[in-house]
C-alpha cells in the first residue's frame, strides 16, 4: 500500500492570514505570553510549517546538526531544554527561531560557511534570541497585531522555504506593512544582545567566537555579487560594517589562540551541496574539478565524487573512490553509511544488514544506521522486520513526521493495516491535520476492536488528541 501526503500549494500573503489558524496569545490583562503558552504557540506554528514544507530528510545530517545544537544550549542562557530543529532543503542563507523552541535551518548555511564554527555562530545567535524570549518581549506593546503577524511569519518563511529569493521578501514586506514592526525583524537591541551572548555561547562551548564576525564578512561578500537580492538571513539580521566591528571587537576580548577544526563539517558540506544540486553530471563535475584544482580538502571532494556517483548508478567508480576513504578513516561514520548505502542501492541487502547488524550491536542507538537498516529490510521486502525498526525509532524520536510517514507505508506493505491507520494519525497530528488525524485513529479502532489492549492505547490518543486541540483554541 503506497500512502501519499500532498503538501498544501504556497498562496499568497493575505490567503496565508486568513488561512492559518494560529492561536491569539491571551488579551490585555493576562500581560506577557507565559512560557508554556511560548512552547504552545512554537509547537502549533511547526505543525502549520510542516504541512506546507516538507523538511530535508537525511538522518546524518540531522544528527550532525542536532547534536551540535544540543551542545550549544547546554552553554547557554536557554532555559527550557525543549528544541526541535527544522532542516530545509534549499539553497537560500536562511536560519530562524520561532517562539518554543524551534530552530529552523536552510542547507544553504552550509555554502556560505567556510567552517564548522561560522555554521555554529548562526545557531548560537539564535539559540540567544530563543533564551532571551525576545519574541514574547516585544508581544505586549503590539498585542493587536500579533495574530497577522503570526501568519505572515509562517507565510514569510513557506515562500523563503519553496520560493526563496525575491518572494519571500517580498512576503516579509507585506507582513511589515500589515504589522507596522514586523515579529520576523527584531529590533537593533535584540539583535546587538543576541550577538553579544551568541558570541559568549561559542566561548563555552569552546569555540571561535571570532567566527560571528567571520561570518558577517563572509555575508556582506556574497551580498556583493547578488545584485538587489539579499539571503533572507541579511533581510531578517541587518549585517552592518558597524556590527561586525562591535563583533570583532568583543572577539578580541576573549582569549586569542587557535581552535581545532572538525573535518565532519566538510563532509556534512558535501552532503548539503549534492542536496541542492539534484544534477548528477554537474555535481560530479564539480567535486572532480576541485580535486583537479589540488583542494584543501581532497577528502570531502571524494566524499562528494562517491556521492554523487552513487546517485548517478555509477556504483563501480563509486566503490572504487570510496575503497581508500574507508580504508584510510574505517571508523568515519560518513563513509561507513556510504559504504552501506552502495550496498543497499546495488541490491546486496545481506551484505549490507550484516555491516549493520555489526555496528548497531556497538551503537544500538545510531540514527541514521537505524535509518539505513529499516530502508535495507523495506528494500529486502523484510516488512515486518523494517516495521520493528521504524516503531523503535518511532519510540526515540516521536516528534519525526518522515518516521511516521515511513511506518506508515511499510506497515501497509507488511498488512498491518490498523497501524497503518495509527502512524498515518502520528504523522497528522504533526502537521497539524487533527481531523483526519482522527479519522485515522477511529478506522484503526474498528480493526483492533477485539484488542483490549490495543484499544485502549487508540481510546487514549484520542483523548490526547482532543486534548491538544483545547490547547490551541486556550492559546
Amino acid at each position: 500500500m503506497i500512502i501519499t501526503f500532498l503538501l498544501l500549494p504556497v498562496t499568497s500573503q493575505n490567503a496565508l492570514a486568513n488561512d492559518i489558524k494560529l492561536p491569539l496569545l491571551g488579551d490585555s490583562a493576562s500581560g506577557i505570553v507565559s512560557k508554556q503558552q511560548e512552547y504552545q504557540l512554537g509547537r502549533t506554528w511547526l505543525k502549520a510549517f510542516r504541512s506546507r514544507v516538507r523538511e530535508h530528510d537525511d538522518p546524518l545530517m540531522q544528527q550532525y546538526l542536532e547534536q551540535l545544537l544540543y551542545n550549544l544550549a547546554t552553554h547557554s542562557d536557554l532555559e527550557d531544554p525543549r528544541l526541535e530543529l527544522v532542516i530545509v532543503n534549499n539553497a537560500s542563507m536562511n536560519a530562524f527561531a520561532v517562539p518554543g523552541g524551534i530552530v529552523g535551518f536552510h542547507t544553504g548555511v552550509f555554502a556560505f560557511a567556510e567552517n564548522e564554527d561560522q555554521m555554529v555562530s548562526v545557531l548560537a545567535h539564535e539559540l540567544a534570541h530563543l533564551s532571551q524570549r525576545h519574541f514574547a518581549r516585544r508581544l505586549e506593546a503590539q498585542r493587536a497585531t500579533s495574530m497577522i503577524t503570526l501568519a505572515g511569519l509562517l507565510g514569510s518563511l513557506v515562500l523563503a522555504a519553496t520560493a526563496g529569493g525575491d518572494a519571500g521578501m517580498a512576503a516579509i514586506t507585506t507582513t511589515q506593512a500589515l504589522a507596522l514592526d514586523s515579529r520576523l525583524r527584531y529590533s537593533r537591541s535584540n539583535e546587538q544582545e543576541a550577538d553579544r551572548l551568541g558570541l559568549k555561547t561559542l566561548e563555552r562551548a569552546n569555540r571561535d567566537p571570532a567566527a560571528v564576525a567571520d561570518m558577517f564578512e563572509t555575508l556582506l561578500r556574497a551580498t556583493r555579487y547578488s545584485g538587489s537580492r539579499l539571503p533572507e538571513f541579511l533581510l531578517t539580521h541587518p549585517v552592518t560594517e558597524k556590527r561586525i566591528a562591535d563583533a570583532r571587537g568583543r572577539a578580541m576580548t576573549t582569549s586569542m589562540r587557535q581552535y581545532p577544526d572538525n573535518p565532519v563539517f566538510y563532509l556534512m558540506q558535501t552532503r548539503a551541496l549534492l542536496a541542492i544540486e539534484r544534477d548528477n553530471n554537474k555535481a560530479i563535475k564539480h567535486f572532480q574539478a576541485q580535486l583537479d584544482n589540488n583542494a584543501h580538502r581532497p577528502n570531502a571532494a571524494r566524499y562528494g565524487l562517491v556521492l554523487a556517483h552513487t546517485r548517478a548508478n555509477n556504483f563501480t567508480e563509486a566503490r572504487a573512490i570510496l575503497a581508500p576513504l574507508l580504508q584510510d578513516n574505517p571508523a568515519e561514520l560518513s563513509f561507513v553509511y556510504a559504504d552501506i548505502n552502495l550496498h543497499i542501492e546495488q541490491g546486496q541487502y545481506s551484505q549490507a544488514l550484516s555491516k549493520l547488524n555489526e555496528l548497531l550491536e556497538i551503537n544500538p542507538n545510531n540514527y541514521p544506521l537505524a535509518r539505513l537498516q529499516s530502508e535495507a529490510l523495506w528494500q529486502a521486502h523484510r516488512y515486518e522486520e523494517a516495521s520493528e525498526v521504524l516503531t523503535t525509532i518511532s519510540r526515540t524520536r516521536p516528534e519525526d513526521p518522515m518516521v511516521w510517514y515511513q511506518l506508515a507505508e511499510v506497515r501497509g506493505l507488511a498488512g498491518n493495516i490498523s497501524g497503518v491507520h495509527e502512524a498515518r494519525a502520528e504523522y497528522f497530528i504533526l502537521v497539524g491535520a487533527f481531523d483526519m488525524a482522527r479519522k485515522q485513529l477511529a478506522l484503526a479502532i474498528k480493526l483492533v476492536a477485539a484488542d483490549f489492549k490495543r484499544s485502549a492505547i487508540i481510546r487514549q490518543r484520542l483523548v490526547d488528541l482532543k486534548a491538544m486541540e483545547e490547547r490551541v483554541k486556550k492559546l
